[in-house]
């Protein structure tokens, strides 16, 4: 059992990507995809301990050598089981496997698809979530996106405004999207609930650009020119 700490960063990566083979290890922007995630958590004042959680030797590789190149003195690289490796497995069963083998007080999850996080990002979900009446926090972007739903087979119509009186883009309030990003709970919360964000839930709005994650290959191409502006 290691020491008690309050606030760990959780990356979960495996080497089963099916869209992009290794996407987790690619380079993006110069530096494998796995870096940025670790570097904002590193560099976050709120985080104490950072780990990157997998079964892939390829992956513990890199991340290893990262850390020790890049002196990401928070970083580790723990084994992640093949069980909660499998395809159909959810985060939460991996952040449930981690919760059995570590002490802390409160869980980051962090998504090496979203490389455009920053710690400013991070210090900033924190700021939020140490909050009296907060439980857990994620992270979202506003869309100013008119949304349209079925309404009845073959009948469609809009989800979050009214057709008869259609508002400007500069009035129009918009809506909030989790852009997958980030996710604050304490232990306690995720052991009693099986869910990375539960009880009171607040939001932490990141930049409109942070919406992509990288999934699919045309994610990533518009996620590395996003990067290339960016940092």
């Amino acid at each position: 059992m290691n020491q008690k700490t309050k606030n760990v960063a959780f990356i979960p990566v495996r080497g089963g990507s099916k869209s992009i083979p290794y996407k987790n290890i690619k380079e993006i922007n110069g530096k494998p995809l796995i870096y940025w995630s670790l570097r904002a958590a590193n560099d976050c004042e709120y985080i104490d301990k950072v780990y990157i959680c997998t079964e892939d030797a390829s992956i513990k590789d890199v991340a290893t050598k990262l850390i020790k190149v890049e002196n990401l003195n928070k970083a580790t690289v723990i084994d992640r089981s093949e069980q909660s490796a499998r395809d159909d497995a959810s985060t939460e069963e991996v952040m449930l496997e981690f919760t059995d083998r570590y002490d802390f007080d409160n869980i980051i999850l962090l998504q090496a698809t979203s490389p455009l996080v920053s710690s400013e990002d991070l210090n900033n979900a924190f700021d939020v979530f140490n909050k009296a009446s907060i439980d857990s926090v994620l992270s979202v972007v506003k869309q100013k996106r008119f949304v349209w739903k079925e309404k009845s087979e073959g009948v469609y119509g809009p989800h979050n405004y009214d057709v008869y009186s259609r508002p400007r883009r500069q009035e129009f309030e918009g809506f909030f999207v989790e852009n997958g990003a980030i996710y604050i709970t304490s232990k306690d919360k995720l052991i009693e609930n099986k869910t990375r964000i539960s009880g009171n839930i607040g939001i932490v709005e990141m930049n409109e650009k942070t919406y992509f994650e990288i999934d699919e290959p045309e994610d990533w191409l518009i996620v590395e020119d996003l990067m290339k502006v960016d940092r």
